[in-house]
């Protein structure tokens, strides 16, 4: 049974965009890949001025963080291999340059009757209030908060593992490794066995990805001074992973070749392995095996956030995902809208939905961009057509690999090695091409890189 969550009668009902009360409002809550792709385009569309067209719509994105960091960098910040600063989008100032309005909180449910979107109060560090709970009125909802971590109830995971589904999680286990290796190296007894190693629980892209930049960085800290580790005696990264294989959702060709290169690290690879517990010194797995380790990342599973489960009736799958049309339009109501992570789809003919990734994001948001415009016309909308354009996981400086679908010449075909590195980079650049432009984009890259060249090659704090 679903609920909607409670909201005090105090709550303000703010107009989305201002002043222009009747103009239509387009609320996008999530601000992730595909939210922000979405709102920067709807607001360069309809929600500015020209000297050759009015605004036509009040753009507003709602959002619990202040800066964006594209999901998919997230290992490459726990590595320590990324600076985040250099990468982050401020969603105040994107939406002052592209036409949107941005709401700083959380979502914490919808009245659909009402149309309008409730929100938390939000409070700094000292605890004093920045907004309080609000609320905000829509004509259509776009829903893209993404997908978050699913420990399934598995004991000490909470307490002994960091997710990876923010950048803040991402740089709290960057903080914990650094402080780690910077106190095996000033206390005064050996290393302990497990107090520099690594447990990955969970081998999809997100932490294959992660073992590979990890054994690169670890190394990188270590020279910078910490001369008392061995990085090849002390420190060690096993990737656990309950499928019989590693990258059980890729083509096996792609999961035998990084699994090859892994093993050549001196990854531990544990595939058909359930993990029982996280505890303080290690990990538990079902056949009794226990692997010490201090340092443990959870990227098993994903689910969608428990508050799409509390959105006055809307229906959710397992997963607890928005079940949606082929037009990406709730079942329960036509007015709102889900895309990305959060987004529950199979496709007709197929099997198994829409896969959590960044290109069913991007093309989702393409996709609503005109849609959206043409229900504001009143005119009937079109399926979304899913193109899976391939995989690609990136091990960092040491290989990359993956598979290209037939767009390109009219089968699949496997790439590694530079090709396969550079088209895994053009997926990034793609994103801050639609949210930038070339040539923004060409001058931060050119910046990056130059800035690249006077820092160090790992965060050291």
């Amino acid at each position: 049974m679903t609920e909607m969550t409670t909201v005090p009668a105090t709550t303000k009902v703010m107009p989305v965009g201002g002043g222009d009360s009747d103009l239509p409002h387009i609320i996008i809550v999530g601000g992730g890949a595909g939210g922000l792709e979405l709102a920067t385009r709807l607001g360069d569309k309809l929600g500015r001025d020209r000297w050759w067209r009015k605004k036509s719509a009040q753009i507003s994105l709602i959002e619990r963080s202040r800066t964006h960091v594209w999901k998919p960098l997230l290992h490459e910040i726990a590595a320590g291999s990324m600076d985040t600063a250099q990468h982050e989008i401020e969603y105040q100032a994107q939406g002052y340059w592209h036409g949107f309005k941005f709401r700083y909180g959380e979502m914490t449910g919808i009245d659909r009757k009402k149309q309008l979107v409730y929100l938390a109060a939000t409070y700094d560090e000292d605890g004093r209030e920045i907004t309080p709970v609000r609320s905000f009125r829509y004509d259509i909802l776009v829903i893209a908060i993404g997908c978050v971590g699913n420990d399934f109830g598995t004991p000490g995971v909470k307490e002994h593992a960091i997710m990876l589904d923010t950048p803040e999680q991402a740089e709290r286990f960057n903080r914990r490794l650094i402080n780690a290796c910077v106190r095996a190296y000033a206390q005064e007894g050996p290393i302990r066995p497990g107090q520099l190693d690594v447990a990955i629980i969970g081998a999809g892209a997100t932490g294959t990805e992660l073992a590979a930049e990890l054994h690169q960085t670890a190394r990188g800290v270590v020279a910078f001074g910490l001369d008392k580790i061995d990085p090849e005696n002390d420190i060690k990264i096993t990737l656990i992973e309950a499928a019989p294989r590693i990258l059980p959702a890729l083509p096996e060709r792609i999961a035998n070749a990084v699994a090859e290169t892994l093993r050549k690290l001196k990854v531990d690879i544990r595939a058909g392995s359930r993990v029982t517990a996280v505890t303080a010194e290690g990990v538990k797995l079902a056949d009794g095996a226990f692997i010490p380790s201090e340092l443990v990342v959870w990227a098993a599973g994903v689910k969608g956030p428990d508050v799409l489960g509390k959105l006055d009736g809307l229906e959710v799958s397992r997963s607890n995902q928005l079940i949606v049309t082929d037009t990406l339009q709730t079942t329960r109501d036509p007015n709102i809208f889900a895309l990305g992570d959060s987004a529950y789809l199979v496709p007709k003919g197929a099997s198994t939905p829409i896969p959590p990734r960044a290109q069913a994001a991007h093309q989702e948001a393409s996709h609503l961009y005109t849609e959206i415009q043409r229900k504001l016309k009143s005119e009937p909308l079109r399926p979304f057509h899913y193109r899976d354009f391939g995989s690609l996981v990136s091990l960092g400086e040491y290989s990359t690999v993956g598979n290209l679908m037939g767009f390109i010449v009219g089968r699949n075909f496997f790439i590694e090695g530079l090709f396969a590195r550079l088209m895994y980079r053009s997926l990034y650049k793609m994103h801050e091409m639609a949210l930038h432009g070339p040539w923004k984009v060409a001058l931060d890259t050119l910046s990056r890189s130059l800035t690249r060249r006077t820092e160090p090659v790992v965060k050291l704090h």
